[in-house]
């Protein structure tokens, strides 16, 4: 091989080792190039933006648990060993069945105390109420005195007294008898249960919890967090679409039910809470799920809209030469094709309603084909009070 040979070789072998070097180069100065000389209007050196129609959105996003409507925690009044659990996780109660039993020989004892006590009290009340007796008659045929009479009867009106005291310890023993069938407040399903059999229930400074039964699993309600910037748009009755991670391709539907004037603060951010009712009457929804809510604000079609970022311009020096009175407030510059010439008009103009992407545009003068020019590209910082390099949108 010749020395020419040689170095073509060496060439190549260099090209192929730094040849990913090379194509960045290539792409990087391409941008450069079409940056600086590119325009796709005509070049006017305009930097515009699409007006088209189509349908706006205002929405607000929160995430919120699903729970059910009404909720019921059912406890024990008495303390005791678990004798029997009746219901498990997910099962279905009447008003009135029995959810489990406390062992209850403690309370029957003290029924049983309480019976013997109410006798023995009946049985001094009756002797009483007979010495009484007695003494009136003794009193009125002057064989006693007043005081004989009055001391008798002072006696068996507190044994009648004591009678009413025991009967009331009685029923009080009865009645916590009866706390130890645990039975169903209301007709529902079961979602929790926090005991088991043989386990003690200690009811001496508060109820516990034995069970958690959810009212009504067909009606479900979503409480979700909103911020203070966003819950002046929150009204009952809006509109509201979900969706869940168990069925990620489906949508539900909502609606706003309250919304809650009590505030919280999450991360220094002030949060209010809003109530959103569900229809659940295919029993899909599950308790604790989490919802990533989108509560509808407001909502137009087949209107003019453009990027909120087509609104930046803040003067027209340098794209109009005679503005007049308008300005980028209530006047929009427009370029747009008049007898196969790119020309440049201004357009009044309103905003109406406004997204985090989108501006609706409000003007009987809006033509389809106009682009709204936001600024100049291609300028040095001292060509003009509207510099926007880069090419057009």
């Amino acid at each position: 091989m010749n020395k020419d040979g040689k170095k073509q070789h060496k060439f190549w072998n260099w090209v192929r080792r730094r040849k990913w070097w090379i194509i960045l180069f290539a792409i990087v100065a391409g941008v450069a190039v079409f940056f600086m000389t590119g325009d796709d209007n005509g070049g006017t050196g305009f930097a515009t933006a699409t007006i088209s129609r189509g349908n706006l959105r205002q929405v607000v996003t929160a995430t919120g648990e699903i729970q059910p409507l009404n909720t019921i925690n059912v406890g024990s009044q008495v303390s005791g060993t678990i004798d029997a659990i009746y219901v498990d996780f997910n099962s279905k109660v009447k008003k009135g069945d029995v959810l489990l039993t406390i062992e209850p020989s403690v309370l029957q004892a003290s029924v049983d105390e309480a019976l013997a006590s109410l006798v023995s009290a009946e049985s001094q009340r009756n002797y009483a109420k007979s010495e009484y007796e007695r003494n009136k008659t003794l009193f009125e045929n002057d064989y006693i005195s007043r005081a004989e009479l009055e001391q008798s009867q002072t006696t068996y009106e507190q044994a009648e007294q004591t009678v009413n005291r025991m009967k009331s310890q009685y029923d009080r023993a009865v009645t916590n008898l009866g706390y130890a069938t645990i039975t169903s407040p209301v007709d529902g399903t079961v979602i929790s249960r926090q005991v088991d059999v043989g386990q003690t229930v200690a009811a001496s400074f508060q109820t516990p919890d034995l069970f958690e039964i959810a009212e009504d699993l067909s009606k479900m309600q979503i409480e979700t967090a909103v911020s203070e910037a966003d819950i002046g748009m929150i009204t009952e009755g809006q509109s509201v679409t979900f969706t869940v991670d168990a069925y990620p391709t489906q949508t539900f539907e909502g609606s706003v039910r309250q919304v809650r004037l009590s505030p919280t603060i999450t991360s220094n951010v002030v949060v209010y809470t809003v109530v959103i009712d569900v229809d659940n009457t295919d029993l899909r929804l599950k308790p604790g799920m989490t919802a990533f809510v989108t509560i509808l604000i407001s909502e137009k079609n087949d209107v003019w809209k453009v990027q909120n970022s087509a609104l930046i311009l803040r003067s027209f020096d340098g794209i109009v030469e005679n503005p007049g009175d308008a300005t980028p407030s209530d006047h929009l510059a427009i370029q747009r094709i008049v007898n196969g010439e790119p020309t440049v008009v201004l357009v009044p103009y309103e905003k109406g309603l406004v997204t985090a992407t989108e501006t609706e545009i409000i003007s009987d003068e809006i033509q389809d084909g106009d682009r709204i020019i936001f600024g100049r590209y291609g300028l040095s910082s001292s060509g003009g009070g509207n510099v926007r390099m880069g090419p057009p949108m």
